[in-house]
């Protein structure tokens, strides 16, 4: 990526603009979530559309998941310091949205 010519906004948007991801971060921001907790507060979402949303937020350094070594497996989603640092802006379209509802 050539950073000099490339728009942040633009940036951002491959990061987390799809339907999901911000949904997904914005229900972490409160802490870890156990991945079947946090896909029953994604109204809507399929299995797979989960699955394939968490695996990218985690690629792309934004989730951290956690596997824990039991039967049945445990494994759990939070933010990482990146994906943290999106508090602002999540919080923010929450608020928006919240105050459009009302109109």
């Amino acid at each position: 990526m050539n950073k000099e010519n490339y728009c942040p906004l633009n940036y951002t948007m491959t990061l987390i603009g799809t339907k999901w991801k911000p949904l997904v971060l914005f229900h972490l921001l409160e802490g870890p979530l156990r991945s079947g907790i946090l896909q029953k507060h994604i109204i809507g979402i399929s299995n797979k559309m989960f699955t394939q949303t968490v695996r990218e937020l985690e690629k792309d350094g934004l989730v951290l998941r956690k596997v824990y070594p039991v039967v049945p497996p445990k494994v759990e989603y939070k933010l990482s310091k990146r994906g943290a640092s999106l508090e602002g802006i999540l919080r923010s379209l929450d608020a928006w949205g919240a105050n459009d509802l009302k109109e």
